[in-house]
């Protein structure tokens, strides 16, 4: 038995204990990819262990110039999957296994847990394997990591950073040599006993990056960090979260909790168990204007609530309402310098609290022009972009700017324009500030009550440049319910374009994206661009969470003006249908089934960019 099999079937023993019915195993039947070349590197974690990624390389893909296109530099984009197994189904969904532990070998493999991996995809425009999988990244020993996100934006010599919920694990990637990586480091939980359940991460010049840890300390009770800060904890997954810094392999440098001193509202942060001082900080979202020496942090929700094999939410208070700006001038001590709650909107009293508009604040993006010092948020279950024109205050002033609803039509002409729980994930502004991306799943049916036909996600884009314009000056606010549903008019944003994923089915969109920051030059190598000209969405937000989705990859093309297009030469290479489909029965590293792929970079080998 080869290595990879006798990791799958480690825990074989469970499947003589579990009897399900038959689920047939969604997407692709078996799929050939020849000449699979496996090259492992391997790297000493702190407990004195072997934690390894190991490449398999289709083809020539492994060789210096497997090219299509014609200049033999290509593009890739990586995509951070997990392997979709048992320990995906909510107790209650038992029948809905991804794979069956009866009915053949097969089938039990595709429920048992498998490799997580990073996909590398030819995303090379003109390419002949345009969308196709030309190595599976697979890490171990560890299973089950839940891979989420990694930075947002990578730039030439950045390693990547990408973290698993479950295992409380960070990677650290060398991709200068793609399409084949190396495993630089990997921070494992005993390195971060501040914090647990990482989510997202950002870079700096310096090739440090900082990471949000949503969860708390890993033991409940007292936990004092290296600084001198004592919080008291509910635990593993539960709050308060911090932030970690880490060098270019994943070392920890710093731990700093994000509890606010005294404690946050009692009525808007409520923890389970209870905490002497309620907490909101569980930090998701991260992005830093290092020229402002600003951090910015999001609170989405205490994680273990959403995550861990969830139950019908006790309260619509476990998600959070409070954004955070940090004082960064000591990089390796972050200071806490303001917590920001989000205002209610227009329509906060018509739903259950759960989808008022500041609820749920996943995500937060910087401005990224000199002369502009703003950022925005934005809500999942709110489904609402919030802005303020300085972060640098000592009390930054957020207002609604925009809300979901507004967008529907665009997106689908059969949605309506409710913004509530669009489940929103990704935002994120263009180079030159001119735009806003977001992705939206679409809000699922049923949800505002039974006759509730949900929405339609998919992708729109926001025409910016009036309200960054009005600097300090801004006018724009949505009061009303005309303006959630129509736009607020004055110097707010405009929807300058937007593009339906899986049309007329509600809440399948997209939950993350990224923008391709590269172009190829006359000189022919690739250079960084302000103004993208496509994006990539992921398909796929948390299954224990309910917001399974398809696991696809789609491709956006993006107009000079905003508009967007999907990008239907963007094509399975399997199905041959468009997306990427990630439910399918074979890989490069073997037959493990369907996978998650949650999170995407487009990266370029460092030969290829200037």
């Amino acid at each position: 038995m080869n290595k990879r099999t006798a990791w799958r079937f480690g825990v074989g023993s469970l499947a003589a204990a579990l009897v399900v019915s038959t689920v047939t195993l969604a997407g692709a039947e078996r799929y050939a990819y020849a000449d699979v070349q496996v090259r492992t590197d391997t790297t000493q974690g702190a407990d004195g262990k072997e934690y390894w990624v190991e490449n398999h390389l289709v083809g020539n893909a492994g060789s210096a110039r497997a090219d299509g296109s014609d200049t033999g530099r290509k593009k890739w984009l990586l995509v951070w999957a997990g392997d979709e197994n048992i320990a995906d189904t909510a107790v209650d969904d038992v029948q809905n296994l991804p794979g069956s532990l009866g009915g053949g070998l097969d089938k039990v493999k595709d429920a048992l847990p498998g490799p997580d991996f990073l996909a590398v995809l030819d995303a090379t425009e003109g390419s002949a394997t345009y969308g196709e999988v030309v190595n599976t990244a697979t890490v171990g020993p560890l299973v089950e990591n839940e891979p989420h996100h990694m930075q947002y934006v990578w730039h030439k010599g950045d390693t990547i950073f990408a973290g698993g919920l479950f295992a409380a694990t960070t990677y650290a990637f060398d991709v200068s040599a793609l399409p084949e990586l190396k495993l630089k480091g990997v921070s494992l939980p005993t390195q971060t006993p501040g914090g647990s359940v990482p989510d997202a991460y950002w870079v700096l010049e310096d090739g440090t990056a900082y990471g949000t840890y949503m969860g708390g300390p890993v033991a409940p009770g007292p936990y004092t960090y290296d600084n001198g800060q004592t919080v008291v904890s509910n635990g593993f997954a539960g709050s308060p979260g911090a932030v970690i810094r880490f060098d270019e392999n994943a070392q920890v440098l710093s731990e700093t909790s994000a509890a606010t001193p005294g404690g946050d509202n009692e009525k808007l942060c409520v923890n389970l168990p209870r905490l002497g001082k309620p907490t909101c900080a569980n930090p998701h979202g991260i992005q830093a204007r290092e020229d402002l020496d600003t951090l910015v942090t999001s609170d989405y929700a205490e994680p273990r609530n959403i995550i861990l094999d969830p139950v019908k939410q006790p309260s619509p208070y476990l998600r959070r309402p409070t954004v955070r700006t940090w004082d960064i001038s000591d990089r390796n001590a972050p200071k806490l310098k303001s917590v920001s709650y989000l205002p209610d909107g227009p329509r906060a009293e018509d739903y259950d609290p759960l989808y008022a508009e500041s609820r749920a604040v996943m995500e937060t993006t910087v401005t990224n022009q000199p002369q502009h010092k703003g950022a925005f948020a934005q809500t999942m279950q709110g489904g609402a972009v919030f802005y303020t024109p300085d972060i640098t205050a000592a009390e930054p002033q957020w207002r609604q700017v925009f809300d979901d609803g507004a967008a529907n039509k665009a997106i689908h002409a059969g949605n309506d324009s409710i913004g509530a729980s669009s489940n929103g994930g990704w935002i994120q502004t263009s180079p030159d500030d001119r735009f806003l991306y977001r992705a939206i799943t679409g809000r699922q049916q049923g949800t505002l009550g039974p006759n509730d036909p949900g929405t339609t996600g998919g992708v729109y884009v926001l025409d910016i440049q009036r309200l960054l314009d009005a600097g300090e000056d801004v006018e724009c606010s949505i009061d009303t319910k005309e303006q959630a549903e129509r736009g607020g008019g004055a110097d707010c944003p405009t929807v300058a374009g937007a593009v339906p994923i899986n049309p007329g089915t509600p809440g399948a969109g997209p939950h993350w994206g990224a923008y391709d920051n590269f172009d190829l030059a006359a000189d022919g190598f690739y250079h960084e661009t302000e103004q993208p000209k496509r994006l990539a969405v992921s398909n796929y937000f948390v299954a224990r969470s309910g917001l399974d989705g398809d696991h696809k990859i789609n491709m956006v093309n993006l107009g000079q003006d905003g508009s967007a297009s999907l990008d239907e030469t963007f094509r399975d290479e399997v199905t041959g249908e468009v997306g990427i489909n990630f439910n399918r029965k074979s890989w490069p590293h073997g037959d493990f089934g369907n996978a998650k792929p949650h999170s995407e970079l487009f990266v370029i080998a460092d030969e290829d960019v200037k």
